[in-house]
């Protein structure tokens, strides 16, 4: 199973959003990180068919997507970061109305939805409307209608938004589980959420694909970069105007600020830390 993605590029006017992305995905989850404007959405809106690229091809096992229509649509599963959902429906009938809209069998859908409500863990709540529910809540049902299909292709855009710590483990676990025969592509500002399940992250930046490796490898681009430094409080002010800080703690020894830089930070005490994905974040976008 692939996923093949060839010199996508996509413009708004004369806005770039996309430029020449190339990529090759194959079972598995691959993070997709980058700040808010980088180009993910328009991905994604392109890969699902929901938006036409200006130029590029995409292919599914060697068959153009565009051409497949209804076929390749029919092997994905979208979970979107807006929540459209109906307030007036409960959550059972949402799910049996969005299967209805895939197009799958009566016998099928009861045992999907009945399965999924429990993996979600709304089988208690399945019957209460959605307007009732929590943010979190309403996360967890849009995951659950993307599997409806038992899609080959799944992305999630910020997937555990408004979860609490358990759910998102509870989740993020499941996503890896179910990964083993599905392209996962999961877009999200929550590094932990993909610090631990994808096999690669693709880095993007201003409609580029910069990065795609997996994190070790990935990590190793700011090996020996990475500091813990104590410094004074009146002087954490200009330590996070000449460093790139991605974390600032006080501890009983006083204020620690953990940065990001190419040379060593000689004029405090200082030591060296192993990298983590959020340290590679801040490195490339701060």
């Amino acid at each position: 199973m692939i996923l093949d993605i060839q010199n996508v590029s996509k413009y708004y006017g004369k806005t770039r959003a996309l430029s020449e992305f190339t990529a090759q995905l194959t079972p598995g989850v691959y993070g997709f990180l980058g700040p808010n404007g980088a180009g993910k959405s328009t991905l994604m809106n392109i890969i699902t068919d929901n938006l036409a690229a200006d130029s590029g091809t995409i292919t599914f096992n060697g068959k153009d997507t565009v051409k497949m229509g209804k076929k390749f649509r029919d092997l994905i599963g979208y979970m979107p970061q807006q929540q459209g959902l109906y307030d007036f429906f409960t959550g059972r009938r949402f799910l049996w109305y969005m299967a209805s809209l895939k197009g799958i069998r009566k016998d099928v859908a009861k045992e999907r939805i009945d399965k999924l409500l429990e993996i979600v863990n709304l089988k208690s709540d399945a019957n209460r409307r959605i307007g009732g529910y929590s943010g979190g809540m309403k996360q967890r049902l849009l995951i659950a209608q993307a599997l409806l299909n038992d899609p080959d292709i799944l992305i999630l855009d910020e997937p555990t938004a408004g979860l609490d710590p358990k759910e998102r483990i509870r989740i993020r676990n499941f996503i890896s589980e179910i990964a083993a025969g599905k392209i996962v592509i999961l877009a999200t500002h929550v590094v932990s959420d993909i610090e631990f399940i994808a096999k690669e992250v693709m880095i993007i930046k201003n409609g580029q694909l910069i990065q795609m490796d997996t994190i070790p490898n990935l990590l190793n681009l700011i090996q020996d970069k990475v500091y813990e430094v104590y410094v004074p409080e009146n002087e954490l002010a200009e330590v996070q105007s000449r460093y790139k800080v991605s974390n600032v703690i006080q501890d009983r020894f006083g204020i620690c600020a953990r940065i990001v830089s190419g040379e060593k930070p000689e004029e405090y005490k200082c030591r060296a830390v192993t990298p983590h994905l959020e340290d590679l974040y801040i490195y490339l976008f701060d």
